[in-house]
């Protein structure tokens, strides 16, 4: 198998374009300046991991902004800190000022050259806008989670995109799914015989940071540690 077989790239956003656990330790800085114990940043990302896969799952329909904002309360209240609401509002605004990772702009742009981009995120559409300035590249398609009314890794999120992309001319076949989370990611496209590639941002570290563990390992057809050796492998496979 090799990447060049492919025609669409179908991304996760946040935690494979968008450095989002960098993003989270600074839009909490506010609240875990006022725990009274030690958080690493480990222990912050793990409890930001759990709160928000639980309210995901009983608000599916909730603005990801939004749910962040709850997110926020839930993390204030295990750590008995107190909060104001408008903090946690500020805290689920905070998605704008996320930074890119510093190597997927030009990643991005090398492989629009060659694959329609299409974006597959847990995100609402205004916070997504942001993002996708610091990108700097023109996606074919974005699916959100607002769009669709849940949250990865529901399948409906899934369907709801090969159903789009068929209409785009895309089968299911032709789509390379590029992810860095196993849990919202991997283990449904595992599910739904897509072929996959494993982005493992969190290469040098332990644990899986802000995603939840997805339990039993998915597989994957290949694995990179940043989209820049992705782009790298594709044109070394053109001999370039």
């Amino acid at each position: 198998m090799k990447l060049s077989h492919f025609k669409a790239l179908t991304f996760d956003c946040y935690g494979t374009l968008i450095d989002w656990e960098s993003g989270m330790i600074a839009g909490l800085k506010p609240l875990t300046a006022k725990v009274k114990r030690p958080l690493s940043r480990d222990e912050i990302l793990e409890a930001h991991a759990r709160h928000e896969s639980s309210q995901q799952h009983e608000t599916p329909a909730k603005r990801y902004s939004e749910l962040l904002a709850v997110v926020y309360k839930r993390l204030a209240e295990e750590w008995g800190v107190p909060q104001s609401w408008d903090e946690c509002l500020a805290y689920g605004n905070s998605i704008k000022d996320w930074p890119a990772f510093p190597d997927s702009p030009a990643a991005l742009a090398y492989l629009k050259q060659r694959y329609k981009l299409v974006i597959l995120s847990n995100v609402d559409n205004q916070s997504f806008a942001h993002s996708n300035r610091k990108l700097g590249v023109t996606f074919d398609a974005i699916y959100t989670a607002e769009d669709i009314g849940s949250y990865k890794p529901a399948p409906r999120n899934f369907d709801y995109m090969l159903d789009k992309l068929k209409t785009l001319g895309i089968e299911k076949g032709d789509i390379l799914h590029t992810a860095e989370s196993l849990f919202h990611d991997h283990r449904p496209a595992n599910d739904q015989g897509l072929h996959n590639c494993w982005i493992f941002r969190r290469f040098d570290k332990e644990g899986f940071g802000a995603t939840m563990n997805p339990g039993v390992m998915p597989t994957y057809d290949f694995r990179f540690t940043s989209m820049a050796e992705l782009a790298e492998a594709h044109a070394r496979e053109l001999g370039g």
